[in-house]
């Protein structure tokens, strides 16, 4: 029960990563808000998970990329949970795979914009309160493609480039406080939004990789989890890949 009595908020909680991760937080003894956008249905597969298995959480709609609905849905997890003391930063736009010469100008822009946006807002509304208490975690889900593009990914790998970089700023200007600020960038992980890939692809980049499979969502939340837990009390501003070797630095 490493997080016994800390509150966790898990942007994009309803599906995938973010799912795998509100329920690894969740045993390991943290009060869990799962934020969805549009999938109610499984946000709250994720919560009665949670609850069955005797964690406490509750599911908390909010659009991150709006600041209204961002500013409701902490002060509703504070209200009903507590103080927050993890925020896991996983919600993303939705990834237009495109050659460069075909991506339009509202393409990139919708992915650039909504992804920092996303990233921004969560933070700016719970920041004040952890600096207030002179604590916190903050976790951002960034992309191995960050650090080393591929084909079709220019707007991907711009915007999670972008929010790496606001999570150093977060941690550099945040330490004093004692808030904690990291990077966990994934590989190709399993989920949702990369059940559109070839099965041959897949393949491929299992072969290609030093541990030779692809990722699991819960392979990225222990990877999270590590981050949150006072075992790492000593690390911030990490970019931690977590992509089977994939990337190495």
């Amino acid at each position: 029960m490493k997080l016994k009595g800390k509150t966790a908020l898990v942007t994009g909680a309803s599906r995938g990563i973010g799912a795998a991760t509100a329920k690894l937080l969740a045993r390991h003894g943290a009060a869990v808000a799962v934020n969805f956008m549009n999938s109610k249905d499984a946000a709250e597969a994720v919560v009665r998970s949670i609850l069955d298995s005797g964690g406490k959480t509750i599911a908390i709609q909010a659009d991150v990329r709006e600041s209204a609905p961002v500013k409701n849905m902490v002060a509703e997890t504070v209200r009903q949970l507590g103080p927050i003391d993890i925020l896991v930063l996983n919600a993303g736009a939705t990834v237009p795979w495109k050659p460069f010469v075909d991506l339009s100008q509202e393409e990139f822009e919708t992915k650039v914009l909504g992804e920092t946006r996303g990233f921004f807002l969560p933070a700016k509304a719970v920041v004040p309160e952890m600096i207030r208490r002179r604590q916190g975690c903050i976790v951002g889900v960034s992309s191995g493609l960050s650090r080393h593009p591929g084909y079709g990914f220019s707007a991907h790998t711009t915007a999670k480039s972008g929010v790496d970089g606001l999570m150093k700023s977060l941690a550099f200007e945040l330490g004093p406080f004692g808030i904690r600020v990291n990077t966990v960038a994934p590989g190709l992980t399993l989920t949702d939004a990369t059940a559109w890939l070839p099965k041959e692809q897949v393949e491929a980049i299992a072969k290609n990789t030093p541990l030779r499979r692809v990722g699991k969502p819960e392979d990225i939340a222990g990877a999270i989890l590590m981050m949150v837990s006072e075992e790492s009390a000593f690390i911030t501003g990490a970019y931690i890949p977590a992509g089977g070797g994939t990337l190495m630095i």
